[in-house]
């Protein structure tokens, strides 16, 4: 059966943090809260983590997960950033955006677009989520917390738990964070390309 932890949404108690990284570190799969939505999450390159996530959202081997990142030079580390794109990530970030980039060879390969190197990376403005990777030391690997049949995230921590108590190790409770999932920007070839409209305001990108 899965915990059920509630970390305030503005000051994250350390000891809950340390406790949910643990279970991550252990290849446990957590859901948690994002600028966004609530999301599943799991260790980067975790195959029996990521197995379990695909089984939970009936996903095949095409979706694409993303590396949630708590700053630039994490995103640095995973995907080809020039100047041009660097400058329009830090105006847009932290927020509720995944950017679609190409990725560098730090990524493991299952993990990439199957036709190309590529992957989703954003920055969350969410404290719990920020806190979570700093205590990891790396990206969390994520995808939105949709379940088979339906449109939008689930919302509700309690109930989250009562639909996935054997399915995942951790529900964070982080309160209400939306019911969004966020924007999606292809920034692969020169010209931005709006994929999902979501939480982030696309406005600059059309």
């Amino acid at each position: 059966m899965s915990q059920l932890f509630q970390i305030h949404p503005d000051n994250p108690q350390q000891r809950l943090i340390s406790q949910a990284v643990d279970i991550i570190n252990k290849g446990g799969v957590i859901v948690y809260p994002t600028d966004s939505a609530y999301a599943l999450g799991c260790r980067l390159g975790d195959k029996g983590a990521v197995d379990k996530i695909k089984r939970i959202r009936k996903l095949d081997d095409k979706h694409n997960f993303t590396l949630v990142c708590r700053d630039l030079s994490e995103i640095g580390t995973y995907a080809k950033v020039d100047n041009s794109i660097y400058r329009l990530l830090k105006a847009m970030t932290p927020g509720a955006y995944t950017f679609i980039l190409n990725a560098t060879t730090e990524v493991p390969r299952r993990l990439l677009h199957p036709k190309r190197r590529t992957i989703g990376l954003r920055i969350p403005q969410n404290n719990i989520a920020l806190a979570l990777m700093e205590a990891l030391g790396e990206p969390i690997m994520s995808t939105s917390l949709i379940l088979p049949g339906e449109e939008l995230p689930l919302i509700d921590p309690y109930e989250i738990r009562d639909l996935l108590q054997h399915e995942v190790d951790l529900v964070i409770d982080g309160g209400y964070c939306g019911m969004e999932a966020t924007s999606v920007i292809n920034l692969v070839d020169d010209v931005p390309v709006i994929i999902r409209r979501g939480a982030g305001d696309v406005s600059d990108f059309e």
